[in-house]
């Protein structure tokens, strides 16, 4: 019978050499259930020769004679087994100071974002208070009684911590309440926005289309029978649709960018850490963006205005940043602007013709502003395609 060595929940069988087998092969000998033995077959690991061990003695240069090499040679399967036994005290001794240091911290008191507004939990609209299945969940939220969002109507997009009201990041396997609000979200009701509900996104985000939500696929308040874009889709569809006025959406890979330009209005994200994304679930902090999404550039440069700017908390961000005033800098001298246009992104196989027709036409308008418009060539970009084929 093959022996074992019981510690902590582990039987580690002990290595044997049988005698028929050449000096340096190691075999395992185990037990079957039916109690017989099982044939002997090659272990994972073998005893070292001699001219190995003589090998590894000399590159230490380390003298050692015929006799302490044997020594050495016999000693190896023990060791072995000291080995795999140390490194199961070792693993549990590690366990235990983690978990230690897991319990110290929980005892900690958490820091919790502030909730300064009254607000009720709000509820699930119903569909005909719902045309574009674009709302997952409707609340009334007053902000400040003044400020420079004060009389706009502001949609979250639904991976945002909205305290006390339920959030499911378009996801069923994600469906919590938070109990603090996220600080895009303090910063508009202390704006004066007065929020109006959470707005559908894509299941947990991952999607540049607008069909994978739990709640139902998103509508594009254009046509009915048209994709709204993803994963910020109801954000977009909101504001297209006269909803609301303003709306926030996240951007990782284009999830503001693609919405707004699939439902014709102005999305934008912004430069990473500009806007804390303290309180809104993240997908990897080095892509994770928020930004404003409106119907005008006007009332996306006010609402960049409101969130941007250091919290303190999100470690995306540098210890300081200076927030311009994004409203004062709207004007239509563009002189000393530089524009480029990435020859790539234009008359491939998946582009359409119309769009570039589009953009090609805002660029003139730009230069006839005062911008200086220059073609750059980045070959790479087209290898984008393939992460979606």
């Amino acid at each position: 019978m093959a022996r074992f060595l019981a510690l902590g929940g582990f039987r580690l069988p002990f290595l044997r050499v049988s005698n028929a087998a050449r000096p340096d092969a190691v075999r395992w000998q185990s037990s079957g259930s039916s109690g017989q033995k099982n044939p002997f077959r090659a272990a994972a690991v073998r005893t070292p020769s001699l001219s190995l061990l003589a090998t590894i003695a000399d590159r230490f240069q380390l003298d050692l004679n015929h006799e302490q090499l044997v020594s050495y040679q016999s000693a190896s399967v023990g060791l072995l087994c000291l080995y795999a036994c140390f490194t199961v005290l070792w693993t549990l001794e590690l366990m235990e100071g983690a978990l230690n240091s897991w319990n110290r911290l929980d005892r900690m008191p958490e820091p919790n974002l502030p909730v300064n507004y009254p607000r009720k939990p709000g509820c699930r609209p119903a569909p005909e208070d719902n045309p574009f299945n674009a709302w997952y969940y409707k609340v009334d939220i007053q902000g400040a009684d003044s400020g420079p969002l004060h009389g706009k109507t502001v949609a979250l997009k639904d991976n945002i911590a909205l305290a006390g009201v339920p959030m499911m990041n378009g996801s069923r396997t994600l469906q919590y309440t938070p109990e603090f609000d996220a600080t895009v979200v303090t910063r508009i009701l202390e704006a004066g926005g007065h929020i109006d509900g959470k707005a559908v996104c894509e299941d947990l985000c991952l999607s540049g289309a607008s069909f994978t939500s739990a709640t139902g696929p998103v509508l594009n308040p254009h046509d009915g029978t048209r994709n709204a874009g993803g994963s910020s889709s109801g954000s977009a569809a909101l504001v297209a649709g006269n909803i609301v006025d303003m709306a926030l959406g996240g951007d990782q890979g284009g999830s503001i960018r693609m919405p707004s330009s699939w439902c014709g209005i102005v999305g934008l994200k912004p430069t990473h850490g500009l806007v804390p994304y303290t309180g809104i679930c993240s997908m990897e902090m080095t892509l994770d963006h928020v930004g404003p999404m409106t119907r005008t550039v006007s009332d996306c440069a006010q609402l960049l205005e409101v969130t941007a700017g250091c919290d303190g908390y999100d470690p995306r961000q540098p210890t300081s940043c200076s927030v311009p005033s994004y409203t004062n800098n709207l004007t239509s001298d563009l002189k000393g602007r530089k524009v480029g246009i990435l020859k790539e992104g234009f008359g491939h196989p998946l582009s359409e013709p119309d769009v570039d027709g589009l953009v090609m036409f805002a660029s003139r308008t730009l230069e006839q502003a005062g911008a200086r418009v220059e073609e750059i060539s980045i070959p790479m970009h087209l290898d984008g395609k393939w992460r979606y084929c």
